[in-house]
């Protein structure tokens, strides 16, 4: 695919993530260390788009993985099916991290980019009881 800018594709066009067999790739690789399609967010930052960014307080997450699979631009950080952090270079700050999120509270929220996480981190929500 010729290197094409973002606002020179068709509508609908489809992007392939990755340069080759996707498969072999996302099986034995790092996402960081993949071959990714020159037309994938992953190979530049997307960060400057953002206005709100997913904060990550690893105390409430269960790693169901939600977030991973719904990331549309790979910002989830997981290793051994355990969710580790957020990639801030890529995140455009979507909030479907947040949305796909079951806990209670959930292990991901949304903050002003200029947050700082150990502030919003040390004012998380608090279990919500439910009534009988």
């Amino acid at each position: 695919m010729a290197n094409t800018g973002w606002d020179e594709f068709e509508i609908g066009a489809m992007l392939r993530s990755f340069d080759g067999a996707a498969a072999e790739s996302i099986a034995t690789t790092h996402q960081e260390e993949r071959n990714y399609s020159s037309n994938n967010s992953f190979t530049a930052s997307v960060a400057d788009w953002r206005i709100e960014k997913p904060i990550f307080n690893k105390d409430y997450c269960i790693d169901c993985q939600f977030c991973w699979i719904y990331c549309p631009d790979i910002s989830i950080i997981s290793r051994d099916k355990k969710m580790i952090g957020v990639d801030m270079d890529h995140c455009k700050g979507c909030g479907i991290c947040v949305e796909v999120c079951p806990t209670n509270p959930k292990s991901l929220l949304m903050f002003p980019e200029q947050a700082d996480e150990e502030t919003e981190i040390a004012s998380w929500p608090q279990k919500e009881e439910k009534e009988k």
